[in-house]
């Protein structure tokens, strides 16, 4: 299993606080009994838990200048028109995909093209499903335009868990679709603004893969 470059320094410090911890307990009880198996049960529970979050599953992405590809793992929990005032300031169709603690947490460019627009907000953890993260939480607007012009804003978003956000990308930089272009810790969202018209693939609660789900076809 590939593990992601975000996740090596908690990697890390897990197993250094897992090994304190079992030395620990094995001077305290050096004969070996529930509190040592409890302990270790729990260790190994631990690693699961921080292993599994930063795995880095290889990713399949079919190009396909048409296609707007899901930019991360999770559940669709929003799809609706709604007035973006960041970038366009005006009408787009937005779609939310829910990340759990539980899913692949790598971010990936939703269409191939150049980055125009970069921007970190400051902001508060409510939690991902709250009608207002998007615009009142910690997030980072990028928007990517293809060759057509057409232009796609994606959003990630802090939730009440996800304290760092990581994105890699520079305005000029040149966005594969499904290509990595971030990272967000311990669960949130992603927000995708799209143009109007665009037919949307995916219906609410549709589970989706990121860099693999056409979750919408540009008209």
């Amino acid at each position: 299993m590939k593990f992601h470059k975000e996740g090596r320094f908690t990697i890390a410090l897990t197993f250094i606080f897992v090994g304190l911890v079992n030395t620990g307990m094995y001077f305290i009880f050096p004969e070996f009994g529930i509190w040592n198996a409890l302990m270790v049960a729990l260790s190994i529970f631990l690693l699961y838990i921080i292993l599994q979050f930063f795995r880095n599953p290889p990713r399949t992405t079919i190009q396909n200048t048409e296609h707007i590809i899901a930019p991360a793992d999770g559940k669709v929990v929003v799809v609706e028109e709604v007035e973006e005032p960041e970038f366009f300031k005006g009408k787009r169709l937005q779609v939310s995909i829910f990340m759990s603690p539980l899913n692949v947490h790598v971010n990936r460019y939703p269409i191939g093209g150049a980055v125009s627009y970069v921007k970190y907000h400051a902001g508060l953890y409510l939690v991902a499903w709250h009608p207002k993260s998007s615009t009142d939480n910690e997030r980072t607007s990028i928007v990517v335009k293809d060759e057509k012009g057409r232009e796609v804003l994606f959003r990630q978003v802090a939730g009440a868990l996800a304290r760092r956000i990581v994105h890699y990308s520079k305005v000029g930089d040149t966005a594969t679709q499904g290509g990595e272009m971030g990272f967000i810790k311990f669960g949130s969202r992603v927000d995708l603004y799209l143009p109007i018209g665009t037919k949307i693939n995916v219906p609410l609660n549709t589970i989706v893969r990121g860099g693999e789900t056409a979750i919408a076809t540009f008209a």
